[in-house]
């Protein structure tokens, strides 16, 4: 077989040059010259270029594909498995992203020593070595003496040892640090990132292994690297949470074998993550007494209703440009209730800076808060609280209408649960049988909903 050869092509242009240049003589462009790989002609004997069933590509009616089920596996952590969708399915490859410090290994170590006692099970570690991997299970507890783990950084001796070992899960830790032999650049670049990810992707698939991938984040808290390593793999996990609380939010963005948006909660203790199987205890506090500029309302992150506090402060502003400041929420959403709130609901706010908080450091990005938002900021602006038993949800449009969110119905049984006796909503979503042990009180325009309170 022909031995590959690195070529450079242009990102602005693509122009392909045999080495490396600062400047693309075509178009000009600066350090857009990224390293890849022109392979041999000859697919059959190429493994490069080899399909993930490991034979030649046939081409086949729609109708002849047998359909296999696709049994879950448990990882032993219920709030991980709610969101990888019921489970962790063979040969899946799941990525797995969060800040520094955040817990990543530590919830993948603690996933997969549930995993060893059923399956063979291969932990590569390349940025810790096997002493602080070993240090860091025994202080979670963890006693897994048969557990196999590997300190390596190359990806062609890392499907090597996955071979000998014929592992059914692997971890690696991190794929920044993985690199391939066939390519010149530095482990973490773009052309690194995309190779090295592309052999364990093709490993995992040809092999039936289940695979994760832990990956860093920019300081804008994206994935680093390429973003074709989104789409290449079938799962894309963010771990979210901020380092000085002891909670930590594992959410689903990207999933082809379950719901997008699904939400997982854990409390970060020294015996390592634990789950929170009832998160709207945590996420809503309740004060001793009324405050204003406080309301609870009912989100939903994928399959799971959430009760989260919307707080709102109203402050008279003193300089020229009024400030619109919001935690866990859209900042142009708020900007745009307040304007509907001046022109449907007779209240300007153009003269107070507006800030509002979403407690527990949830972030909520569904437009069924916009009623809660313009509730809490009214409250403050008035000074008047309201009620504790209230919950409020719904949609508001440009026209000043409160418009449906999606289950209705689940979001007042959740209300309901935890003790909950008014409901502000919008009519569409009122249900169609009563629910004991609440007052539904529908409203259809902006207006009735102040007049309620």
């Amino acid at each position: 077989m022909a031995r590959d050869k690195n070529i450079y092509s242009c990102a602005e242009c693509g122009a392909q040059q045999p080495k490396w240049v600062g400047q693309c003589p075509d178009c000009g462009a600066w350090n857009s010259l990224v390293e890849s790989v022109v392979g041999n002609k000859n697919v059959q004997e190429n493994p490069r270029f080899a399909g993930y069933a490991g034979s030649q590509s046939v081409v086949r009616y729609l109708d002849e594909v047998e359909h296999a089920a696709e049994p879950r596996i448990s990882t032993g952590i219920s709030e991980l498995d709610r969101v990888l969708g019921g489970g962790l399915v063979l040969g899946s490859v799941v990525l797995l992203g969060g800040d520094p410090g955040i817990g990543k290994s530590t919830l993948l170590l603690q996933g997969i020593a549930a995993l060893n006692n059923d399956f063979p099970v291969l932990y590569v570690t390349g940025e810790e070595s096997l002493q602080q991997v070993s240090l860091r299970a025994s202080r979670v507890g963890l006693q897994q003496s048969r557990m196999r783990i590997l300190s390596e950084t190359q990806v062609e001796r890392i499907l090597t040892h996955a071979q000998n070992e014929s592992p059914k899960v692997i971890v690696i830790d991190s794929i920044q640090t993985a690199y391939s032999e066939i390519l010149q650049s530095a482990p973490g670049s773009v052309s690194q990132v995309r190779e090295s990810a592309a052999q364990l992707v093709r490993y995992a698939k040809q092999t039936g292994t289940a695979l994760f991938l832990v990956g860093h984040v920019t300081k804008d808290g994206q994935l680093a690297g390429p973003r074709v390593l989104e789409h290449m793999v079938d799962t894309v996990l963010y771990f979210e949470g901020d380092t000085s609380s002891r909670y930590r939010v594992v959410r689903a963005i990207k999933n082809r074998f379950g719901a997008v948006n699904e939400l997982g909660v854990f409390a970060m203790t020294e015996r390592g993550l634990k789950e929170v199987v009832n998160p709207s205890s945590i996420f809503l506090s309740r004060h001793q007494e009324q405050v204003p500029g406080s309301v609870v309302m009912v989100t939903r992150e994928g399959s799971r209703p959430l009760l989260v506090e919307v707080q709102a402060l109203v402050a008279e502003c003193h300089a020229s440009n009024p400030r619109r400041v919001t935690l866990g929420l859209d900042q142009n959403r708020l900007i745009m209730m307040l304007a509907v709130l001046h022109r449907h609901g007779g209240v300007a706010m153009f003269d107070q800076d507006v800030f509002v908080n979403v407690v527990g450091g949830v972030r909520v990005t569904e437009t069924a808060a916009d009623l809660a938002v313009l509730m809490a900021a009214l409250s403050s602006l008035r000074d008047r609280p309201l009620p504790r038993n209230l919950v409020v949800f719904g949609e508001v449009g440009l026209a000043g209408e409160v418009r449906p969110v999606q289950e209705g119905e689940m979001r007042v049984n959740e209300a309901v649960k935890h003790g909950f006796t008014r409901a502000i909503m919008p009519k569409a979503n009122v249900p169609k049988r009563k629910v004991k042990g609440i007052e539904i009180i529908a409203v259809e325009q902006l207006s009735e909903a102040f007049e309620c309170v």
